[in-house]
């Protein structure tokens, strides 16, 4: 265990000047300079494309960053309350994914809200998905992922797909999820002095801008509160030190109750999307370790790649 870094990175985060509360344009300022202050590593290329007419960010990392085909597609959904973040602010965490899995990531810029409330997330990561596959990617080849919200905005994208019956993509991994709106676990209340980075407060705040009325407890918006039946392998993680871990904990046991393949990971003493620190955190590098070792063990990829080009088509 590396419990002094995993400090280090809860004081960082308290002491840090962003309010996920906050006004929201102020708030987008100080968390896209917080994630992309750091420079990306001199193996990671990056370029700006759309799917399905939604902007993204291609993401490649170590040895196939000069690539022109992988074999493997990682759909990415960042965090930010679906009211702030960017794909270009997680980047760095992307491309440690990307590097580990020896994928082409594909970080999509859903809109936000307050100015584009629920459903556009949930559409826009359905139109991203539903791009992949009209170019004939294979679903089999794609793994799913997200932090935060974006862990949330992952796991309604596969209930959309499910409901829309299009094949779902190989697995799902989502760190430190948003799973519920009602703001209910019980964590919420008993990690509420450890947690560094989130508060009831400003999550409540998000979720009414992002809701704009709708009932919290709308599969779409809050999937914990949905029939999982028919998703695709799970992994999720949570740190021992977030509010939010009730809602990873209740994920995880739901879908089990739905017969879903599930893995749950836990982290004593780690805050929220502790994996974002990977570069200098030990215990960060071995949950995305995890998460890349999960996705590999299920994805089928084809023989020949292919993905690549077949992304292009639309940048």
């Amino acid at each position: 265990m590396t419990i002094s870094q995993l400090d280090g990175i809860s004081d960082l985060l308290r002491d840090s000047p962003l309010d996920l509360g906050g006004d929201v344009e102020e708030m987008r300022g100080v968390f896209d300079e917080m994630l992309g202050s750091a420079p990306l590593p001199d193996d990671v290329r990056t370029r700006t494309t759309e799917l399905g007419g939604v902007a993204a960010l291609e993401v490649r990392a170590g040895a196939t960053a000069a690539t022109t085909a992988t074999a493997v597609t990682v759909l990415y959904f960042h965090g930010g309350a679906y009211a702030i973040g960017s794909a270009a602010a997680s980047a760095g965490l992307v491309s440690e994914i990307a590097r580990r899995t020896a994928a082409t990531a594909l970080s999509v810029d859903y809109r936000l809200a307050p100015e584009h409330p629920f459903p556009a997330a949930v559409d826009d990561a359905l139109a991203a998905y539903r791009a992949l596959l009209d170019r004939g990617v294979r679903p089999g080849s794609v793994a799913v992922t997200g932090e935060s919200a974006g862990g949330g905005l992952a796991l309604a994208l596969l209930l959309a797909i499910r409901d829309a019956g299009l094949p779902q993509p190989s697995s799902a991994a989502v760190l430190s999820p948003w799973t519920d709106l009602t703001q209910s676990g019980g964590t919420m209340a008993t990690r509420a002095d450890a947690d560094p980075a989130l508060t009831r407060r400003a999550l409540q705040t998000r979720a009414a801008g992002y809701l704009a009325g709708a009932d919290p407890r709308t599969p779409l918006a809050s999937p914990l509160h949905a029939d999982l039946r028919g998703l695709p392998p799970l992994l999720i993680q949570a740190g021992g030190r977030e509010i939010l871990l009730d809602d990873a904990l209740r994920l995880a046991a739901r879908a089990a109750h739905a017969d879903v393949p599930v893995t749950l990971q836990t982290f004593p003493g780690a805050p929220h999307v502790f994996q974002g620190f990977a570069p200098a955190v030990e215990e960060a590098a071995r949950a995305l370790d995890h998460v890349a070792a999960f996705i590999r063990s299920h994805v089928d990829a084809p023989a020949d790649g292919a993905v690549d080009d077949l992304v292009r088509q639309e940048g």
